[in-house]
């Protein structure tokens, strides 16, 4: 009786160890692929930036071109497709839109180097990835379940994208303009911590090798990739030097 007791709890010890350590591997795989959709943003913005010709081809003196709009509103597109599609896209079509997502949001955030000195740009980064860092791993060493918390910061976001779009077309208030930047600044860091407890959770419920594992290993390097621009380019409103 005994051994057969001492035997059921060895097993529960290796599934929980497992799970862990899976659980490990696959937010592993995900801070890779925000990593890698992080440099192809950044690397894809500098070089635009760097470019008289190819910053010509975003914007005229006359305002933006055709291919400027293209590149603002696509990235909109890619974070739907990539949504209600998970279920019909395969593995590596996911990862072919995750990059050519990366790429475009690069370009369209090669206008901060016109607006912004490369300096303070560096800084605000250093800062984003500090406070990114540390959330996440508060999100990923906290027992707290954050799931109710979670809920009222996806709510306070959906506030503030109508708030941003009320202050741009009818109040146009700089003062306003700098309190919804100060609450995306505190929702994007919750938001965070969040996340990084939903995939934890997520990735120990998960099996190694399944093509259901490989997407979700990309959606959360989606999620992820889009908590940290926010912050940063809400931070950059506090901390950039305007050129």
């Amino acid at each position: 009786m005994n051994i057969q007791q001492n035997q059921g709890y060895f097993d529960v010890t290796r599934q929980q160890a497992d799970s862990l350590t899976f659980s490990r591997t696959f937010l592993s795989n995900v801070f890779s692929w925000m990593f890698l959709g992080l440099l192809a943003t950044a690397g894809t913005s500098y070089i635009f930036s760097g470019s008289e010709y190819l910053m010509s081809l975003l914007v005229s003196e006359t305002g933006m071109t055709g291919l400027g709009w293209i590149v603002m509103l696509a990235p909109l597109g890619f974070v739907l497709l990539l949504s209600f599609g998970f279920n019909k896209l395969s593995s590596g079509a996911m990862i072919i839109l995750f990059v050519i997502y990366a790429v475009l949001m690069g370009m369209s955030l090669s206008f901060i180097f016109l607006a912004y000195s490369l300096g303070s740009i560096a800084s605000t980064f250093a800062i984003t990835a500090g406070m990114f860092g540390a959330m996440a791993l508060l999100g990923y060493t906290t027992k707290t379940d954050l799931t109710k918390f979670g809920s009222i910061l996806i709510m306070a976001l959906v506030g503030i994208v109508i708030a941003s779009f009320v202050n741009l077309l009818l109040l146009k208030s700089s003062m306003f303009d700098y309190f919804i930047s100060l609450l995306g600044v505190l929702i994007f860091t919750g938001l965070t911590a969040y996340d990084v407890q939903k995939l934890k959770r997520i990735g120990s419920e998960m099996e190694d090798g399944l093509e259901s594992t490989r997407k979700l290993t990309i959606m959360g390097a989606l999620t992820l990739y889009l908590d940290f621009i926010n912050l940063f380019l809400f931070l950059l409103r506090f901390l950039g030097n305007r050129r």
